[in-house]
């Protein structure tokens, strides 16, 4: 996508095509995953935190990684292998940034009934399930933090969990714009610009959210900043 946009060429072959968005949505899949076992972590952190060292060891943290990578390359090899099947005897301009799934099957000739219904079903189970897995989680970290009778302790408690619950409200506010909103012309556009959200911004946005929060981090920025007034300051 980066190098069509760069070169300007704007063609694709269909095994490209498919190629490509089976690795996004493997992304999209696994990135679900995480957040639901990231979320699930500061559940036992606020919430069973006497119990946390045995729950959430190294061990239990590598099988929620392998899981959740598993999970997401596993459910969309379904679905590119039922859009491999497809025939594709129409129009052949995606109306989208890349290959995603609703501008591919608006191409496709194919009687598309029994691939939304297998679709509808992948998407509760590797998609909605992990949804409200991490939504439990959180209405159970608000609810513990709510007993907090000191607000220093409140504060302590929600910054263990802030970051990742502003991942989570930017990632999934984005995803259900896009896919749950009607698909009219006046929202196509809009549902595209929506798009670039949980593609591009939200992992752009991880790595800041994340590391905002570590002393280390800012003590790094410090400095910098120091360097680059002392550097101007000399001129």
């Amino acid at each position: 996508m980066l190098s069509d946009l760069l070169g300007g060429d704007r063609t694709i072959t269909v095994r490209n095509c498919l190629f490509q968005y089976y690795l996004f949505g493997s992304c999209v899949g696994v990135e679900t995953f995480l957040l639901a076992a990231m979320s699930y972590d500061r559940y036992l952190a606020i919430c069973r935190p006497l119990f946390y060292t045995s729950l959430m060891n190294k061990e239990v943290c590598f099988q929620l990684i392998v899981v959740a990578w598993i999970n997401g390359f596993m459910a969309n090899s379904i679905i590119v292998f039922l859009i491999a099947h497809f025939s594709f005897c129409g129009p052949n301009v995606i109306d989208h940034y890349f290959c995603d799934l609703n501008p591919l099957k608006k191409l496709s000739c194919s009687d598309p009934s029994l691939f939304e219904l297998i679709v509808l079903l992948l998407s509760f189970i590797f998609t909605i399930a992990p949804f409200f897995l991490t939504f439990s989680s959180y209405i159970c970290i608000i609810g513990s933090i709510l007993k907090i009778q000191s607000i220093i302790g409140r504060q302590k408690a929600f910054s263990t969990c802030s970051s990742h619950l502003m991942v989570v409200c930017l990632f999934y506010s984005t995803l259900i714009i896009v896919y749950i909103l009607p698909d009219t012309p006046t929202l196509r556009h809009l549902n595209k610009i929506f798009s670039i959200f949980y593609t591009i911004l939200t992992p752009l946005a991880n790595p800041l959210i994340y590391t905002l929060r570590n002393k280390e981090v800012h003590q790094a920025l410090r400095r910098t900043v120091d360097k680059l007034r002392t550097f101007f300051e000399g001129f």
